[in-house]
């Protein structure tokens, strides 16, 4: 069975919205291979309708283009040639159609569709870029894993990862810092 397995940029006051005005200085070969992972271990990957069509317009122009747009290029995998050939997951109930390679639109019920699309994968789903989605797949028990890549600054002002949500404890299964003070956390739901 698969797990799906989050990923953001976030920063120490709990931002993760547009981090490309924060996140790039403290990019380096430690979070370029931290990065890697996640999408080494994918099968699959699953995101809201904003990603979706923000993405959908970029990358099947640049599909042999490395790294993820401002990332530098030099330390990133062609996550062109992933992002366009990996199956690709759209939790919405108002994208009529997708229209990028592989990809799947997912709504009615998505708390079911979701547990049927975890049954039948056997790697990681991975997501990033929606805050929103985040909170409800771990409404829903649906969230397997979160990886935060927590950067030293305080932003100040956008959409925070953990507004307006009920309780959520979370067990810290994995811990790495960074030379550029980010550290790698990495959270399942806590039993019980």
């Amino acid at each position: 069975m698969g797990k799906i397995v989050s990923n953001f940029f976030i920063s120490l006051d709990g931002v993760v919205e547009a981090p490309d005005q924060w996140h790039f200085p403290y990019f380096n070969d430690e979070m370029g291979a931290a990065v890697d992972e996640g999408t080494s271990t994918a099968e699959a990957f699953l995101m809201g309708r904003v990603l979706y069509e923000e993405w959908a317009d970029y990358w099947p122009k640049h599909d042999s283009e490395p790294g993820v747009p401002g990332e530098p290029a030099e330390t990133a995998d062609d996550f062109g040639s992933f992002i366009n050939n990996v199956p690709k997951y759209v939790v919405s109930n108002t994208l009529d159609q997708a229209t990028w390679n592989n990809t799947t639109v997912v709504s009615g019920d998505v708390a079911d569709r979701l547990r049927e699309i975890k049954e039948r994968t056997d790697g990681d789903i991975a997501m990033s870029g929606s805050a929103t989605l985040v909170r409800w797949l771990l409404g829903n028990g649906l969230l397997d894993e979160l990886h935060l890549l927590v950067h030293p600054i305080a932003v100040g002002h956008g959409q925070r990862l953990f507004e307006g949500t009920p309780t959520h404890p979370l067990e810290l299964v994995k811990n790495e810092t960074f030379k550029t003070g980010v550290v790698h956390l990495t959270y399942t739901p806590a039993a019980g």
